[in-house]
C-alpha cells in the first residue's frame, strides 16, 4: 500500500502538494526494493471519507500522485478511491496507466461509518467499457469497518455474486477493521465457497498480515495486501520500511 497522507480540501491536509507527490514517490520505490509484486495507491489519510463520490479535486490529486507511483516503481500499480467511489478509482486508474482498482462495496449493500453504501457493479463495468480502460477489479467481501445490511450480505452467495453477477477479477477478505487480521476459519470459508461456486478467481487478504502471520495466510489464499505492517515500527501513518517490506517478503517465500 501507499497510503496518501490528507490530500487538498480534507481536514488534515498539510499544505504541501508536493510533500504529498515525493512521500508517494519514496514509498513505492521502498515497496519495490522491498520486492513486492504489486503497489495499490489509496487516499487513506481523507477522513472523514466521502461515501461515493469524492470531490474532483480528490480525482485530480489522486491522479497525479498515481501517475508518480507508476513512473517511480516498475510494478503493476491500483487504486482505491475511499470511500468506495468506484467511478473515480476506474478513472484515476485509467488516466495514471495503472492495472487494477480495488472497490470495497461492489455488489450488495453495507452500513458503515459514512451510512449506507451500495455496489454498483454495473456501473462501474460499463464506466471501464466507455473509457476503454482495460483494468481488474479487487472486489472486497464483508469488507472491514462495515456491517450488513441485510443477513445475507456476507454470506458465501454474496462472494459469488461479486464474481458471477458483478464480473469482479478477485476477492477481498479482511478483518473487522484496518490492521485487524483476518480468521483463518472465515478465510477457509470463502476458499470452500470459491469451490463450491466454481469460481476461477484469486482470494487475497486484506488486512492485518505480518511477516508472523503471512506463512499461514498464504497457506490458504492466493496473496495479500499489506499495509501497516510494512510501515517503520508497524504504525500506519509512517512511511514505508523497506527492511520490514523484505522481512515479510521472505516470510511468504518461505
Amino acid at each position: 500500500m501507499v497510503h496518501l497522507p490528507p490530500l487538498p480540501g480534507a481536514p488534515n491536509y498539510g499544505g504541501s502538494r508536493e510533500r504529498i507527490l515525493a512521500d508517494a514517490r519514496r514509498d513505492a520505490r521502498a515497496l519495490e526494493a522491498g520486492g513486492v509484486d504489486g503497489i495499490m495507491v489509496e487516499n487513506f489519510g481523507d477522513v472523514p471519507f466521502y461515501p461515493d463520490d469524492v470531490p474532483k479535486h480528490v480525482v485530480a490529486t489522486m491522479t497525479r500522485a498515481t501517475r508518480e507511483v507508476v513512473e517511480a516503481a516498475d510494478l503493476p500499480v491500483g487504486v482505491n478511491v475511499l470511500r468506495n467511489d468506484a467511478d473515480a478509482a476506474v478513472s484515476v486508474a485509467a488516466a495514471a496507466d495503472a492495472e487494477f482498482v480495488r472497490v470495497n462495496v461492489h455488489t450488495g449493500a453495507r452500513v458503515t461509518d459514512q451510512g449506507v453504501l451500495e455496489g454498483r457493479a454495473h456501473e462501474t463495468l460499463r464506466l471501464c467499457d466507455r473509457i476503454d480502460a482495460d483494468l481488474r477489479v479487487l472486489a472486497d467481501h464483508d469488507v472491514k469497518h462495515s456491517a450488513p445490511l441485510a443477513s445475507g450480505d456476507g454470506s458465501a452467495a454474496s462472494m459469488a455474486d461479486a464474481v458471477e453477477r458483478g464480473l469482479a477479477d478477485a476477492t477481498v477478505v479482511s478483518g473487522a477493521g484496518t490492521g485487524h487480521g483476518v480468521d483463518l476459519s472465515e478465510l477457509e470459508a470463502a476458499v470452500e465457497t470459491r469451490e463450491e461456486f466454481g469460481l476461477d478467481v484469486p482470494i487475497l487478504v486484506g488486512s492485518g498480515v505480518t511477516a508472523g502471520t503471512v506463512g499461514d495466510v498464504l497457506s490458504v489464499a492466493d496473496g495479500v495486501v499489506v499495509g501497516t505492517a510494512l510501515k517503520e515500527d508497524g504504525e500506519v501513518a509512517n512511511p514505508v520500511s523497506e527492511r520490514r517490506v523484505r522481512e515479510l517478503v521472505e516470510a511468504a517465500d518461505r
